[in-house]
């Protein structure tokens, strides 16, 4: 009598033999030849597409990145520890694809879809190709509505819009990812799917956005995916894909939404590091000659639909580096060219305290003024004129005497506006706080005030609202729209804090002037 684990051996083997079907079977296998960086190049594999996935005998995936004709070269998905010369390797007949749906929501994943945040796997009904073919013109519609960022520099001077593609550009800890985060916080009450991409970042930077995801934002309508600097080359090369994919679905359903890729910089990087690993030509600056080509691809998948098609839309904000603030650089250069504008963070703004840091004469938005909500885009009037005005006259008047008149008044202007553009971090207004903001500095409400109290109105200003305008704010929120008893309410509003500011004297003649005023006008004029 053969001993118990024998006889439990044995009807296991006879269940498997029962459920398989015998048969003849093709089998694709090849070998490795050479294996270092995270790429192989195999052998024996004529029939291999690009793309194609490829499975090692240790289990290990990759894909068929570049096709010569005695070698393939495969880039690996999974670490290359255990994968060694000689090693058999298969074709799959397929391409890399990813799980998508809402079973993503609340999850950080790594660019293949697996787990990362110890929640248990990922039931998704749905699986789909990172590479999918952008939409064809006919497909799309016109970008008309708005993104509300709760950026206050963003929304009133670089509006965005549902559908668009908008590059942050900057030196390294110039304040980038923290632009995109607090995008992506400021959609915690609106109808947008958000998608953070990290390429090739630090984990502490990771980890960081996501502490702020989950306590400013709606981290249930968020998807996290990682591909951090310590991950495969592979990984870090598909994550863009990956992501993109998966906000696709959203977009192809109706809905709308927002990813982040953070960032293209580093993303070039490894596709620079995995041509010269296969043996591709390198051109200017050792960037093979399709590196423009993978981004203009992926980034033309951000798109707003058209009504035959559902109607949805899917908004980029895609992440580069500059080194010592060149723009003119190969990367940049090639994504605002392929980008519908771009918001250029400078680096001596950011060391000066002016943050977000964005220089409002390199940034623009080839889209978005179309876009902006009615309401913030009276109420900003020729706010971005006066402040490129007051940023000249700012540097004539260094090598100057003290200004008089109209030009000291234009100073004091241009102050206040530089002072309501700063913003802390992961605090977006709602729009109707941007409109009451830019109605109180174009009516001179705030010139009487000093550059503290005015960081001290900005501040207290969504409480104040909250309690003298509640109606009015509802109002703008679902409209967009502001009338002219809607302006009285915000000037009323923003007059009672400006005078609590002041102490409650000498103020009032002032504010009731302001408040008459037509924004835009100058006091004096």
């Amino acid at each position: 009598m053969p001993p118990d684990h024998t006889l439990d051996w044995l009807a296991a083997a006879q269940g498997v033999l029962h459920n398989t079907t015998l048969g003849p079977r093709v089998e694709h296998r090849g070998r490795v030849e050479t294996i270092g960086d995270g790429v192989a190049m195999i052998s024996g594999l004529a029939n291999v597409r690009l793309d194609e996935v490829l499975r090692f005998q240790g289990g290990q995936v990759g894909f068929a990145r570049v096709l010569d004709r005695d070698l393939i070269g495969c880039v690996l998905l999974d670490a290359a520890t255990d994968v060694e010369a000689g090693d058999a390797v298969f074709g799959t007949g397929e391409v890399v694809q990813v799980p998508v749906g809402e079973t993503l929501l609340g999850r950080i994943v790594d660019p293949l879809g697996r787990p990362l945040d110890g929640k248990g796997a990922i039931e998704a009904t749905t699986r789909l190709p990172i590479e999918r073919p952008a939409p064809s013109i006919i497909e799309r519609d016109l970008v008309t509505e708005p993104v509300q960022t709760g950026i206050v520099v963003m929304d009133t001077l670089f509006a965005l819009g549902r559908g668009q593609r908008e590059l942050i550009v900057g030196d390294h800890s110039t304040g980038k990812t923290t632009l995109a985060i607090d995008a992506l916080i400021a959609q915690r009450n609106s109808d947008m799917i958000c998608i953070y991409v990290a390429v090739g970042q630090k984990t502490s930077s990771v980890r960081r956005a996501i502490d702020a995801l989950k306590a400013q934002g709606n981290f249930e309508r968020c998807i996290v995916l990682v591909a951090g600097s310590a991950s495969a080359p592979g990984l870090q090369w598909i994550a863009p894909y990956a992501g993109m994919t998966m906000a696709e679905y959203f977009r192809d359903k109706g809905q709308h939404a927002l990813i982040v890729i953070d960032d293209l910089s580093k993303h070039a990087a490894t596709h620079r590091e995995i041509a010269l690993l296969t043996r591709q030509s390198p051109g200017r600056e050792a960037y093979p000659g399709d590196v423009f080509y993978i981004h203009a691809r992926l980034l033309e998948r951000a798109a707003k639909l058209s009504k035959d098609r559902g109607g949805g839309s899917l908004t980029a904000l895609p992440i580069a580096e500059t080194d010592s603030g060149n723009l003119s650089a190969y990367i940049p250069t090639n994504l605002i060219s392929i980008t519908d504008g771009q918001i250029v963070l400078d680096a001596a703004l950011f060391h000066q305290g002016q943050k977000p840091a964005v220089d409002v004469g390199l940034s623009v938005s080839r889209v978005g003024g179309k876009t902006q909500a009615p309401g913030l885009r009276s109420a900003a009037g020729t706010l971005r004129l006066d402040y490129a005005q007051f940023l000249e006259l700012e540097v004539f008047t260094r090598f100057g005497g003290m200004p008089e008149g109209r030009v000291r008044d234009q100073l004091k202007r241009g102050e206040r506006i530089r002072a309501i553009l700063r913003q802390p971090q992961h605090a977006p207004f709602r729009l109707g706080d941007e409109v009451a903001l830019m109605l109180a500095v174009q009516s001179g409400l705030l010139d009487t005030l000093s550059l503290e109290a005015v960081a001290a109105f900005r501040a207290g200003l969504p409480a104040a609202l909250d309690r003298d305008a509640t109606e009015v704010l509802s109002t703008i929120s679902e409209t967009g729209e502001i009338t002219e008893q809607t302006r009285k309410t915000l000037m009323a509003a923003g007059a009672q804090l400006a005078k609590s500011l002041l102490g409650g004297g000498g103020m009032k003649g002032k504010t009731d002037d302001a408040a008459a005023k037509t924004p835009g006008g100058t006091p004096g004029q």
